[in-house]
């Protein structure tokens, strides 16, 4: 694969590239980026006779981390459009997951004729509540995220990297310290602080319940078809609590062409622990 940057909006991009064809797009959540990817894309690029591309979100990875910025849904999701406008993407394959779910996913929406299908795991499309989408043992971490105490739960003590997905997650220690290195100061970890406080819990912040009602209100255009690979028993959402697996089968009620894959035993991040 070969790593390129490219500028949108202003902002240095970084991202990834193999093979030829038609693309698939893969985007990563938090803290992750596109090294998350990297056993997964060449192995599907080859196998479809396509193209893959992954981009860093702004602030993730090697693209620009800029502290004195406000990030928000719409900002992030502006860049993915204008790097697929750039980059001239066409025929789409979607692949997400986390916080690429949805931000993805509502390009998507908005340009349904770039798309010829979509894959997600982990990851969510619709408003959350603390009590049917957080198990008990996560919500007080994600509240406390959402207060100044973020600041130093995450920026200071980088909190997601070295505490929260070694003690949630397997995944290997090559993996971890690139996950830790790719924020090395405290303000590189701002966009990943961020993320947290942007979670549409209980109507709030205002702005990323819009963002979801907007998304939500037009998953039922989507033309393509949209596969959910649910791992077990999965964090986004799981099975050890059951009221957050209701929201896929609303899913299936809302998208025309919903499927539902078994991924088989696995957590959250799915692409570490299939190779």
């Amino acid at each position: 694969m070969t790593g390129n940057f490219i500028s949108v909006a202003g902002h240095r991009i970084h991202y990834v590239d193999y093979g030829s064809g038609d693309p698939v797009l893969f985007i990563h959540g938090n803290p992750t980026s596109s090294y998350l990817w990297r056993n997964v894309l060449p192995s599907v690029a080859e196998r479809a006779g396509r193209r893959g591309v992954a981009l860093d979100l702004l602030g993730f990875g090697k693209s620009d981390k800029p502290s004195r910025i406000r990030y928000s849904l719409k900002l992030h999701a502006a860049i993915i459009a204008g790097f697929i406008e750039q980059l001239g993407l066409r025929n789409i394959v979607l692949v997400a997951d986390d916080w690429g779910g949805p931000l993805g996913t509502s390009v998507a929406v908005q340009r349904p004729a770039a798309f010829e299908g979509i894959a997600l795991m982990e990851t969510f499309l619709w408003a959350l509540s603390w009590k049917d989408d957080f198990s008990p043992p996560f919500r007080l971490p994600f509240r406390l995220m959402r207060t100044p105490v973020g600041f130093v739960m995450i920026q200071m003590m980088n909190y997601m990297t070295k505490k929260l997905i070694p003690q949630n997650c397997p995944i290997s220690k090559e993996s971890l310290d690139s996950y830790v290195g790719s924020f090395p100061t405290i303000a590189s970890r701002k966009a990943m602080r961020e993320f947290p406080k942007l979670l549409p819990v209980e109507g709030k912040p205002r702005e990323s319940a819009a963002f979801f009602a907007e998304l939500e209100a037009g998953l039922p255009g989507l033309t393509c078809p949209v596969l959910w690979i649910k791992a077990t028993p999965g964090i986004v959402p799981t099975d050890d609590h059951p009221p957050s697996l209701r929201r896929l089968e609303r899913l299936r009620e809302i998208i025309p062409r919903f499927t539902i894959q078994d991924f088989g035993p696995g957590h959250h991040f799915l692409a570490e622990e299939v190779m």
